[in-house]
């Protein structure tokens, strides 16, 4: 569906073709996420109740998928420097009308391009961060241990007089 390629030194981007959906819908949910963060873009959209807001989700991952993969680019630190919808070729439908007349219906299509970028303005974490991060990680993975039952206290509100 998306289709990856390197623009430059650090730069990544993605881009997916002939998607079925109309270029203005797709624009809508594009024009929320330009020039913000991966993980805040991603984050707009999954709460975007628009068709078109997991389409631009799946272009934004590739597109950080090709940086961390390609680029050795830290996805905390990624970019979206570009993103815009192109028009592609619109299918050619018709229906029947009065008179024994036809309309044509046009079921357009778009090219959704991502491009993201390291940003120099994010601070990188450093290393003892990181490893704090994957120590959290492989913690929540480990299975937990067994909760201690606290001891059981007397019920309240009674008087022994």
């Amino acid at each position: 569906m998306a289709r990856e390629a390197a623009t430059s030194d650090k730069q990544a981007r993605a881009v997916a073709r002939f998607v079925r959906i109309a270029p203005r819908k797709a624009r809508l949910c594009v024009d929320l996420i330009r020039g913000k963060q991966v993980d805040e873009a991603l984050a707009i959209l999954r709460f975007t109740p628009k068709a078109a807001a997991p389409i631009v989700a799946d272009v934004i991952a590739s597109a950080a998928a090709n940086a961390e993969h390609n680029l050795g680019l830290d996805r905390q630190r990624l970019v979206i420097k570009t993103a815009y919808v192109d028009g592609g070729p619109s299918l050619k439908r018709y229906i029947p009308r009065a008179m024994g007349r036809a309309s044509q219906i046009l079921k357009r299509t778009s090219h959704i391009t991502v491009i993201v970028e390291e940003s120099a303005r994010l601070p990188r974490p450093s290393a003892a961060q990181r490893n704090r991060r994957t120590a959290r990680r492989t913690a929540a993975a480990a299975p937990a241990e067994t909760a201690t039952v606290p001891s059981e206290k007397p019920a309240e509100g009674t008087n022994e007089a």
